[in-house]
């Protein structure tokens, strides 16, 4: 309600301006202190002196006493035009005292025991994210405390003003969420603090000791609680992890543009957002093309009769294997072959000396260093050799000249002196000279060039050896049958041959590249979080945590949205069991969707169960309602351009913020756009390159829409999508983007008629 009729409402615009007098008067004082510390750190870098130690030490640690006060001074002044969202008072069993707690984006502590505003991160915060009027408890260091709420209160804050205040129990279906839900979106996923609700407040606050799989409806707030997450992790386990130490997988640049606002209102700074291929390539460090994954998602789903059924079957089968945990199996048999021929077939020696057989070479190689990469397996040989020609050098050198000078005596005792005993002592003591000095040089460079005689590959060599024709009846056999594994080989050849890689080559790459050379020193992830995961291949998820060495993942998806289920994950139990231990495991729903009405997520539904499939289920819309679905079948895709101009129109003169124009793929993003430019529109296309989003109108093809969201869609021709799973998954995909106004045209009414969606 407007803050002006709440009984409360003097009461608590006295606590909000007290609360922001405090914290005015506390970010004076480190701006201040802050003051002092700029000081030191420009007088420190003015007059750097390299040879003192202490000034380097203090230069060092006021540079980051620097940066925690830039950090701490954005979060304050962020605070002052809205300290708190929240209000909960809890009394503790056994206390007489009711603790009235302000819950906001910062902590504020008065007096050192006075907490005036408590952070949505602390663990009695989630006394207003999952607790009830009454009873309630929450677990903190100190074991679980039980007590009793008899308020939850929500605010509108707004220029450092109280607008509205409301008095709730159950914040799922609260007026404060109704007003949050309904509010208009723009070119960027916001923060949702004040709403976080109590299914999600789970995901948020989950151990981050095992890995978390998050199955998320459309519209659940997957990509946002990730984000919440990382900063709850950081704020509650900062001896463990630093913000550099995370790492975020999105689908697309374009995506990563789209969330980027986030984390930064959140406080958090320095996580590594990136895509798998991104990440892949820097990893293998190659300079090679890589296809975008779409093209061939593009070819499944052409209605062009040109691409036949079997190219269709092929490419799913080649991806299929490529993406598999077999296929890293196959993998490891050819490391297995590889590994056997790198050392070399000679001795270590030196002279007639044997510093090293090449049979403890190869044991060192193939069993004591096992567990190293080989590149580092071979520096480690290299340890052992330059250690036996350091300890046996000398007495070599030392043997020698004593086997000479032996010889040298034999011949003075056995010839009297003669020009031809002399020209002997000559000839034995150049010789002697000459090998020792042969000896001294070759010991310089014996070891470069003994590890020089090791055949390690490169990881692509590797790769390409891998599809060689010779290993077909070796070593694919083993895997596939002889016709298929023709078919992955031939496939596989003609892309690299091109210089061409495609996303199914990345993970084996990777793990080719760890298993030969290994992982970066720099390399310091100690918690990934893959969003859209529905699309990552097991190959994909193993490769990553086997790179950082830890289970700690958050891995979200819509197993509704696997439009490339082809190589992707078909059922979460199979990323439990294949790539985790199932036990060591935890998996949450979020089943509310938060996004779109209730009539519009009641159409999807229709949609997504006509598949009949277990592994996905029905969204359960969030009570908030809205128009209904509009239908209109148009004679041509030029009677729905006009209709769209239409739409248009209205969009603009009702003030909406984003709109998008979503069609099957990008043919038809071109057809549509050619058809609206002669009708004042010229609308901009997303084609994946983009780094930003800007909002406004759109036109987008609907393979890229996922984990976005918009005031208003419209589905530029749903005739466009058949009966399969993967048409239908991008039906549901782009009915699912809008927060309050759906628009479906179609040229016929195949699927939307057989789905009983009624037409308008």
């Amino acid at each position: 309600m407007a803050a002006l009729n709440h009984p409360d409402y003097e009461k608590e615009v006295d606590y909000l301006s007290n609360t922001l007098a405090y914290l005015k008067d506390y970010t004076e004082n480190i701006l201040k202190a802050k003051g002092g510390i700029d000081s030191k750190v420009d007088y420190a870098v003015k007059h750097f002196n390299s040879d003192n130690a202490e000034q380097f030490n203090e230069l060092i640690i006021n540079t980051a006493l620097q940066q925690n006060m830039n950090d701490k001074l954005k979060n304050l002044y962020k605070s002052l035009s809205k300290p708190y969202f929240a209000r909960v008072d809890f009394k503790e069993n056994k206390e007489d005292i009711i603790k009235q707690l302000y819950v906001g984006k910062v902590s504020l502590i008065k007096d050192k025991d006075e907490f005036l505003i408590v952070d949505w991160r602390s663990p009695i915060a989630t006394l207003y994210y999952e607790g009830r009027l009454g009873k309630a408890s929450y677990d903190c260091p100190d074991g679980t405390i039980n007590g009793e709420i008899s308020l939850k209160r929500q605010y509108t804050i707004e220029q450092a003003l109280l607008k509205e205040i409301y008095d709730v129990d159950i914040t799922t279906n609260d007026d404060f969420l109704q007003a949050a839900l309904g509010s208009n979106k723009d070119n960027r996923l916001k923060d949702i603090v004040s709403t976080i609700q109590s299914e999600q407040n789970k995901v948020i606050r989950a151990t981050p000791w095992k890995p978390l799989i998050v199955q998320g409806a459309a519209g659940g707030g997957k990509t946002t609680i990730a984000l919440h997450r990382i900063a709850y992790l950081l704020y509650n386990y900062e001896n463990s992890f630093k913000a550099e130490n995370f790492m975020i997988i999105a689908p697309n640049r374009f995506f990563l543009s789209y969330i980027s606002e986030v984390l930064p209102e959140l406080g958090v700074e320095n996580v590594k957002q990136t895509t798998f291929e991104d990440f892949a390539m820097d990893f293998i460090g190659l300079n090679i093309k890589i296809e975008n994954s779409n093209e061939k998602l593009c070819n499944l789903i052409s209605n062009n009769k040109d691409v036949n059924e079997k190219f269709k079957k092929d490419l799913i089968d080649i991806s299929a294997f490529k993406s598999s945990l077999g296929f890293k199996a196959l993998i490891d048999e050819h490391i297995n072959i590889l590994q056997n021929h790198i050392v070399p077939t000679e001795d270590f020696a030196i002279h007639n000396t044997i510093l090293i057989s090449k049979t403890d070479i190869q044991k060192l190689f193939l069993q004591e260093y096992a567990n190293l990469p080989m590149t580092k397996r071979v520096m480690e040989i290299k340890k052992h050799l330059q250690n036996k020609v350091k300890y046996n050098k000398e007495k070599i050198l030392e043997d020698l000249e004593k086997e000479y000078d032996f010889k040298l005596n034999k011949l003075r005792y056995s010839m009297t002196d003669s020009p031809q005993r002399r020209k002997l002592f000559i000839e034995l003591t150049a010789e002697r000279d000459s090998l020792l000095l042969s000896i001294k040089n070759k010991s310089k460079t014996l070891v470069k060039d003994y590890i020089n005689k090791f055949k390690l590959p490169s990881p692509l060599d590797f790769y390409k050896a891998l599809f060689h024709e010779k290993n077909i009846e070796t070593l694919w056999i083993k895997f596939l049958p002889k016709e298929q594994g023709e078919k992955v080989r031939h496939h596989s050849i003609n892309k690299l041959n091109n210089n061409t890689l495609e996303i199914e080559d990345l993970a084996p790459l990777i793990y080719i590249t760890f298993k030969l050379i290994g992982v970066n020193e720099k390399f310091n992830l100690k918690h990934v979080v893959i969003d859209e995961a529905q699309d990552f291949s097991l190959f994909q998820i193993w490769v990553l945590k086997n790179l950082i060495n830890t289970s700690s993942f958050t891995i979200l998806g819509d197993l509704c949205q696997g439009i490339h289920s082809y190589r992707g994950i078909k059922s979460w139990n199979s990323l439990k069991k294949e790539v985790f231990h199932e036990d060591d495991c935890t998996l949450l729903n979020l089943e509310q969707s938060y996004r779109t009405t209730i009539e519009i997520m009641n159409e999807a539904n229709k949609v997504i169960s006509s598949l009949k499939d277990s592994n996905f289920p029905a969204a359960k819309p969030v009570i908030r309602h809205g128009k209904e679905v509009v239908i209109n079948n148009k004679s041509s895709i030029k009677e729905i351009a006009i209709e769209i101009c239409n739409q248009l129109k209205s969009f603009e003169d009702r003030k909406l913020k984003s709109l998008a124009l979503i069609c099957k793929d990008m043919e038809e993003c071109k057809e549509v756009k050619s058809l609206l430019k002669p009708l004042g529109y010229n609308l901009k296309i997303i084609s994946e390159k983009e780094k930003e989003y800007n909002g406004g109108i759109i036109l987008i093809p609907s393979y890229l829409v996922k984990g976005l969201e918009f005031d208003m869609v419209i589905i530029t021709n749903a005739s466009s999508y058949s009966f399969s799973e993967l048409d239908v998954k991008l039906l549901y995909i782009a009915m699912t983007r809008p927060l309050h106004e759906l628009y479906i045209y179609s040229t016929e009414d195949l699927l939307l008629n057989n789905l009983q969606i009624n037409n308008n």
